[in-house]
């Protein structure tokens, strides 16, 4: 009789956790279609949350110097042959401060 007594509760609890589970889900997609307004100016929103604003602010690596957004992409990739890759980046090793003169002495 016991066994009973559980397997009733356990299925009524599973039911109500998949009845929330459902109503949850609809509700989430109801919230997500809705619109909510933005803030009209950050001098509302000062004692809330100031970092809020109506406009959005770019990165300023995506600004140039006088603080306009830049149009042109940011890398432009070439290639290039690994003999010249190799030479560049041993003539970065050579003139880099940690570069003695023994470390040369020992790759001839």
């Amino acid at each position: 009789m016991l066994h009973l007594l559980y397997i009733l509760a356990f299925t009524i609890l599973a039911l109500i956790a998949v009845s929330n589970l459902i109503r949850n889900l609809i509700m989430f997609s109801f919230e997500r279609d809705r619109t909510f307004a933005a803030p009209r100016s950050p001098v509302q929103n000062r004692g809330n949350l100031p970092y809020i604003s109506n406009r959005s602010v770019p990165h300023p690596e995506l600004l140039d110097a006088a603080g306009n957004p830049i149009g042109e992409p940011l890398l432009v990739m070439r290639s290039i042959d690994v003999e010249d890759a190799r030479a560049q980046l041993d003539a970065l090793y050579e003139a880099s401060p940690g570069c003695s003169s023994e470390s040369k002495e020992e790759e001839a």
